[in-house]
């Protein structure tokens, strides 16, 4: 068992470079979400949704956000990036923003706002804080990502077991975090197919 974000991070980054054959399994397994789409039949690719009003561009070259609102929750989001065949998509664009600790956006700043690219195995990852509510919408994180060449993925990820989530009109279950609590935070985990 894990009781860090941070042993969880190292446990997700120090796997092994491993083949598509294997990617494969481990993209099935890892996750356990049952409602998740997976890679494994060629035509499942992650929803799209709305990027909503508080999407700017031109976020900064960043993966640790939590910085920027020291009163939040900690948490790491991260997961892979696979094409429709379960193949890791290195160097894909991955950018997140979202509420602060107050259920604000900064709409002046980049604050709580970053992107990367995956590394060699389609990896990614944020270190944040858990966005708060805000009128009319359950927690949630917003995602675009691109693999090279491709076009832009527009999505949101869910925290599981939010009450506010059967009432949010954009909210679906395929878009789910896996949730791990730890002693320091937490760590969430969604497979990006693209």
């Amino acid at each position: 068992m894990f009781s860090t974000r941070r042993s969880l991070l190292t446990a997700f980054l120090t796997l092994p470079l491993i083949d598509a054959a294997r990617m494969r399994a481990f993209a099935q397994a890892a996750p356990d979400l049952p409602l998740t789409l997976s890679c494994d039949d060629g035509d499942d690719l992650t929803l799209e949704s709305e990027a909503g009003p508080f999407f700017r561009p031109n976020s900064p070259f960043e993966r640790d956000l939590y910085p920027d609102a020291p009163g939040g929750e900690r948490i790491t989001v991260a997961g892979f990036v696979f094409d429709n065949h379960c193949r890791p998509l290195a160097g894909s664009l991955v950018e997140i923003w979202h509420a602060d600790e107050n259920g604000d956006y900064d709409n002046v700043g980049f604050r709580l706002r970053g992107h990367q690219f995956t590394d060699a195995q389609g990896r990614w990852w944020f270190n944040t804080i858990v966005p708060a509510l805000y009128p009319g919408r359950t927690r949630h994180f917003h995602f675009k990502v691109q693999r090279p060449g491709g076009r832009v993925l527009t999505t949101q990820l869910y925290f599981p077991g939010e009450p506010g989530n059967s009432r949010d009109r954009l909210f679906d279950e395929t878009l789910l975090l896996d949730m791990k609590e730890t002693g320091d935070g937490r760590f969430g985990r969604f497979d990006f197919v693209v």
